[in-house]
């Protein structure tokens, strides 16, 4: 398939799924009685923005529903567009609103990336049913998108594609598109493959395109974990060319920090900076890493990062290079704990396998009179009126006694904490 300047549509392009029946991956939201597929299916969606990592679905999503349900389709890129293209799009679905009963959909790839003036922009048209707003972004809205827009969009989640997912697409791809259909094409090993796409079905049609072309005209082309390595180093600047390696290198970064090692940090920490990454991406990582990774052992690891995230917001680039750096360097050399991490997990384990425990009558409130002749708060020890500001109680419910979920960790810190509890709690067995 080639265009007027002879040139290959790119294979993620001609393989863009046209309608649900199509769309690979996402089943909890657009396989059978779903609740994405069912909006669609009654023809009448509301406002929504899809979370998810690249590669997923989320544009070719978007486009689906519009065609499906024959509405006027507008997209704006959140990188490229600012207000005036916003409001552009809301006189022009208010003209199309005048001709057409449709209410137009209004896209916005990267809606994290639009700033408060912008989000403020899109507010009235979403609330008076101007249009109807789907924003896609690999961030957490929760952070990204202002709480009065967030309140008018429901959020739905996009997972990583899985390895049937992926087989699916290998196999589409390789039997329907018309040019791909026309080569010998035999895949002996797939995990190369797979491991290079990371769960984005852009980047496996990507590798797959490059594979091919590193082929002579007429060579049978056998692909096996060896080829595709190979291959891939050959043609990095290639693979790279619409920064697709993003992901892998934030997770290089986070890795070296969480490995201790400031040289690593700091390097990947330039390679972001100097392709253009949005510095608070970078700082929002490293609050993140603080919690999950260094925790207990050094809690001032937190109030570091949240000051540089804060910082760097204030101050901008380049200077906020110099934050950005101190702040891997301290973390990278900090000592390590994924203690929290670990105790909220297995918590919510715990809450999951339990369900909900009542709490006990000692530790519930008691503001009203009758609450109080039900015991409500009655025995409850505080831990005030006793020396060193501790008594022994129980505060896990019932069915729940002595169970730890909090495990210290190896470094100094905790072994301090590990060593208080030992002296406070014998019930949980901390040695």
């Amino acid at each position: 398939m080639l265009n007027s300047n002879n040139q290959r549509v790119p294979l993620p392009e001609r393989m863009r799924p046209r309608n649900l029946d199509q769309y690979v991956g996402q089943e909890h939201l657009v396989g059978e009685n779903a609740v994405l597929r069912k909006m669609i299916d009654a023809g009448n969606i509301s406002s929504f923005i899809l979370w998810g990592p690249p590669g997923v679905g989320k544009t070719t999503l978007a486009r689906i529903i519009a065609n499906r349900l024959n509405r006027p389709f507008h997209t704006l890129s959140a990188i490229s567009s600012g207000v005036k293209d916003v409001r552009d799009v809301i006189e022009k679905s208010k003209g199309n609103n005048l001709f057409t009963p449709q209410t137009p959909i209004l896209f916005i790839d990267e809606i994290h990336r639009f700033n408060k003036a912008q989000q403020d922009a899109l507010l009235g048209a979403v609330e008076d049913g101007t249009f109807t707003l789907i924003g896609a972004t690999t961030e957490n809205p929760s952070f990204e998108v202002i709480s009065p827009l967030l309140s008018r969009c429901q959020v739905y989640v996009l997972k990583e594609l899985s390895v049937e997912n992926l087989d699916t697409l290998l196999e589409r791809a390789l039997k329907e598109d018309e040019y791909l259909k026309t080569l010998k094409i035999e895949v002996k090993e797939k995990e190369s493959l797979y491991r290079f796409s990371g769960g984005d079905a852009r980047k496996l049609l990507n590798i797959i395109e490059i594979i091919v072309s590193s082929f002579s005209p007429g060579q049978d082309i056998v692909i096996t974990n060896e080829t595709v390595n190979n291959r891939l180093q050959e043609n990095i600047a290639l693979y790279d060319k619409n920064g697709e390696q993003h992901y892998d290198i934030i997770s290089a970064f986070i890795k070296s920090i969480r490995g201790s090692d400031p040289n690593g940090a700091v390097y990947w920490l330039a390679r972001m900076i100097a392709g253009g990454e949005d510095p608070l991406f970078i700082a929002r990582r490293m609050v993140i890493l603080a919690a999950e990774d260094i925790g207990l052992a050094n809690p001032n690891a937190l109030l570091l990062a949240q000051a540089c995230f804060s910082t760097v917001h204030q101050i901008g680039m380049p200077e906020g290079r110099i934050p950005l750096s101190e702040t891997a360097i301290y973390l990278a050399t900090s000592p390590k704990s994924n203690s929290a991490y670990m105790a909220i997990d297995a918590a919510l384990e715990f809450v999951k396998r339990k369900g909900d425990l009542p709490v006990p009558l000692h530790l519930r409130n008691a503001p009203t009179g009758l609450m109080k002749e039900l015991g409500y708060g009655k025995d409850y020890k505080y831990a005030h009126s006793y020396e060193g500001n501790f008594v022994d109680q129980e505060f896990m419910p019932s069915g729940a006694e002595n169970t730890r979920l909090y495990e210290p960790g190896t470094n100094a810190k905790e072994q301090e904490i590990r060593k208080r509890l030992k002296e406070m709690w014998k019930k949980y067995d901390y040695r």
